[in-house]
């Protein structure tokens, strides 16, 4: 990897969505209004956004990046700027690294503020550090940037990108545990559950919710996403390949 080139890749990408306040204002809003919305449906039961908030502030983020990202990295595929940009003297883990930077960097603005937006003016009461919540959600945000840029590669359409997300997003969202523990699902999904990433996400956020400080089992939840999410960019590097038409 070179770091000139990938902080030249960071730099272009953070310039052309300057350009895009639509998509800006759904990166940073989307996740905030979503917890809003939530907060208010349980207005007669506080407890009850106490025992989800914290876990839907990790997947919120996801979700809105594994959107943005994979539509966005799609266009640069469909107008040809990726395709220039393999033509030059460029590795593919610089552009995918320079890509993954820029998005991060507007997922930590992402998570900082839905994050504060729920401690701080929504009242979700959590036991442990805010400072972990964030942590937890920023690398939900990563994973998924991670994911937005590894399925890009397979669709030839903004239309294709968004199908991928029944695919990949849906069913870790039915067995992370959210809807119910994965102890008490049936073996054959509790063992899915167990090698999908978004499971590790939410008990991080379970963790943070119940626990004043962080223990064994945050830091494994914690390694694991970001571990998923390096792998996946890893494998987005390795399928990344020019196209001629």
């Amino acid at each position: 990897m070179n770091l000139t080139h990938t902080l030249a890749t960071t730099s272009r990408v953070l310039r052309q969505l300057r350009h895009d306040p639509r998509t800006i204002a759904l990166l940073l809003l989307i996740p905030a209004v979503m917890i809003t919305l939530l907060r208010y449906v349980f207005d007669a039961s506080p407890q009850t956004f106490d025992s989800i908030g914290a876990s839907l502030l990790g997947v919120f983020p996801l979700i809105t990046m594994f959107l943005v990202t994979s539509i966005a990295t799609l266009r640069e595929r469909t107008s040809g700027t990726l395709e220039r940009l393999l033509s030059l003297p460029i590795g593919k883990a610089d552009i995918i690294a320079g890509y993954a930077l820029a998005f991060g960097l507007l997922a930590i603005v992402q998570s900082a503020l839905a994050t504060a937006l729920s401690l701080w003016l929504l009242d979700l009461d959590v036991t442990g550090s805010p400072w972990l919540l964030l942590l937890v959600a920023l690398l939900d945000a990563l994973l998924g940037t991670a994911l937005g840029l590894f399925v890009s590669a397979f669709a030839a359409s903004e239309f294709q990108a968004v199908q991928f997300m029944p695919a990949v997003i849906f069913p870790q969202l039915l067995l992370c545990g959210l809807f119910t523990p994965r102890a008490r699902m049936q073996p054959l999904l509790e063992g899915l559950s167990d090698v999908l990433p978004m499971s590790y996400a939410v008990d991080a956020m379970n963790q943070v919710l119940r626990h004043g400080d962080m223990t064994a089992v945050f830091v494994r939840d914690a390694v694991i996403v970001g571990g998923c999410a390096l792998l996946v960019l890893t494998l987005g590097a390795a399928t990344l390949r020019r196209r001629t038409t």
